[in-house]
């Protein structure tokens, strides 16, 4: 028996990545092998084809990555309900300066807590889905960092799902625009659109998504020593080695060495704040580049520290060296998921 929500899912498709710029995307009927099964996933465990995720189609090892990082840790039920992870997801992104992630995890958050889900999570009676820990502390742990106010065997999933906003923060700012609409789209069409999305998420919320199935989709690969954190919970500790050895693997194949050192350097100054709208804090590294390697630099400092700034001619000038999709995807991903286990290790600091 086919899925209801597929007369809404499917019309949604092209509209979806009507909404990535910059880059080329990859069409629901032209996708193949991995790339179809992850668009398949999505629609099934997200409920939509969720553009920031579908961004990634052009370099496969990348969506697959993004994908899998988003289902273990935020979608997946586990110890904590979604309406926590939204409510973290929605503090992450209002901290990002990222209105179109802020937009639909707060919209999805009320919707959770207003209304139960068929589990009975989520619930204004229960605010904290039996987590232990209130929205509001949930909030101001991600604003003010230090230890985490829930118990330890928690922050698998409430790290890795603050972790996967970082980083989908910073590629929204980069691919998507301030709202989850079309181009040329009226703003009168954001509570309409808001609401049918919610519906169908809401929908893949009841439907309990399975754990680990994405799993299968990256080979395995070693934690990294940073995100040490996740080790308490083997399915995401799998999720976020394999997602980020996936990045990695694609950065050193893509991203020149001198950039990736360069901004390596910088986020091990980095206290986590916005650089703010000058340009001596990007014009003094960039100078210490080649000079066919500055654009790169550019684009990877900017989606690290402030990827609300990348715009057109940011990409233009990366392009006129020769960069094609594969390469700025790669840039930007690398870059975005840096800056993202930098922000995390702050967040955890005192732990």
């Amino acid at each position: 028996m086919k899925d209801p929500r597929l007369l809404v899912q499917s019309p949604l498709r092209r509209l979806s990545l009507l909404q990535v710029r910059h880059i080329a995307t990859v069409q629901f009927g032209e996708a193949a092998g991995d790339t179809a099964r992850v668009y398949r996933e999505l629609e099934r465990d997200f409920g939509v084809l969720a553009p920031p995720i579908a961004l990634h189609a052009p370099v496969p090892e990348l969506l697959a990555a993004s994908w899998m990082t988003l289902r273990e840790t935020m979608l997946v039920d586990g110890l904590v309900p979604r309406a926590s992870k939204e409510a973290v997801a929605a503090a992450v992104s209002r901290g990002n300066q990222c209105p179109f992630c802020t937009t639909m995890h707060s919209t999805m958050h009320n919707s959770l807590t207003a209304r139960p889900t068929s589990s009975g999570r989520g619930t204004k009676a229960a605010p904290d889905g039996g987590a232990g820990t209130a929205p509001d502390q949930l909030t101001a742990w991600i604003g003010s960092a230090g230890r985490p106010p829930f118990a330890p065997e928690l922050i698998p999933e409430l790290a890795g799902t603050a972790l996967c906003l970082q980083y989908l923060n910073r590629m929204v700012n980069v691919f998507l625009g301030a709202q989850p609409l079309p181009p040329h789209a009226p703003d009168r069409a954001v509570g309409p659109v808001l609401r049918v999305l919610t519906g169908l998420m809401r929908s893949s919320v009841r439907a309990r998504a399975r754990p680990g199935t994405s799993l299968s989709l990256l080979p395995e690969a070693p934690l990294p020593k940073d995100l040490g954190w996740a080790a308490a919970d083997p399915r995401i500790a799998a999720a976020l080695a394999r997602s980020t050895a996936a990045v990695e693997l694609t950065a050193a194949e893509l991203v020149p060495e001198p950039v990736r050192e360069l901004v390596a350097a910088e986020l091990a100054r980095w206290d986590g704040g916005d650089p703010g709208l000058g340009r001596a804090w990007l014009d003094a590294p960039l100078r210490e580049l080649p000079p066919p390697d500055r654009p790169a630099g550019n684009l990877a400092l900017l989606t690290a520290l402030a990827s609300y700034r990348v715009d057109d001619k940011v990409i233009a000038a990366f392009r006129q060296n020769g960069a094609g999709d594969r390469e700025i995807l790669a840039v930007t991903s690398w870059a975005a998921l840096r800056a993202a286990r930098r922000r995390g290790s702050q967040l955890l600091r005192d732990n």
